[in-house]
């Protein structure tokens, strides 16, 4: 059995405005084995959203294929893919998304609702996924009573209720602080080291370093797919100032 959890084999996206196609993702290949900790990162235009919705299953690809845990899903229809969004990924957005009205445990519980699993073992699982990040104690608080940090926390614990196969974050620190940050990137690095797949979106060099694996897009291209140490190392190099 193949140990990929993504397989993208020339993977194509384009849009069309005014008549024109515009192409954005220009036949990229790469896979992603399970427990792997990747980060997608390049400048705004580089395709990384795009991969990112089509890695999601909120899009579909114009051409290509990627295979997920197995499945073709790039053949899909709508309802199809919204089957395997529910069952397969759990989602992490800059903006939380929590719902206000609802306590956290309520909100992790969200998703165990749609997939119709009884109250008390919603409940149940909430607390659990608030303990792995470190918040069961605060389970009762509205995202009102909670801090940025602690809501992203929430937002965490709501994509991992699932069991997902595979947890994918989009600019997950974009609306934290530096030291907050740090603190969420360490949570993302415990669920992967507990087994977890992570795949985060990024246009910020220090938040892509955490990631075991770095996949640099420029122009609908992969310019570089590097292993943690290689980044590090081009990253120092770039920034570095001749004497």
């Amino acid at each position: 059995m193949s140990q990929s959890i993504i397989t993208i084999d020339t993977l194509r996206k384009s849009y069309f405005m005014a008549q024109q196609a515009v192409e954005v993702l220009k036949g990229i290949s790469f896979s992603i084995e399970r427990n792997e900790y990747v980060a997608l990162m390049g400048p705004s235009g580089s395709g990384k959203s795009t991969l990112m919705n089509i890695l999601g299953c909120l899009d579909s690809p114009t051409g290509g294929k990627y295979i997920l845990n197995g499945k073709d899903v790039s053949k899909m229809q709508d309802n199809e893919l919204a089957d395997v969004r529910n069952i397969e990924i759990g989602f992490v957005f800059q903006q939380f998304n929590l719902l206000p009205r609802l306590s956290a445990a309520e909100n992790v519980a969200l998703p165990l609702v749609y997939a119709g699993i009884p109250k008390k073992e919603r409940l149940d699982r909430a607390q659990e996924a608030l303990r792995k990040v470190g918040l069961d104690t605060r389970s009762h608080h509205k995202p009102n009573e909670l801090s940025g940090g602690q809501i992203q926390r929430v937002a965490i614990a709501r994509a991992i209720v699932n069991n997902p196969s595979l947890l994918l974050a989009d600019e997950p620190t974009g609306n934290l602080d530096t030291k907050t940050s740090v603190e969420v990137m360490e949570i993302f690095g415990k669920i992967q080291e507990a087994g977890n797949t992570v795949v985060l979106v990024t246009h910020e060099e220090d938040i892509a370093a955490y990631a075991k694996r770095v996949i640099r897009l420029r122009d609908g291209i992969i310019e570089k797919d590097m292993q943690q140490a290689e980044f590090l190392q081009y990253a120092k190099t770039k920034h570095s100032v001749p004497a």
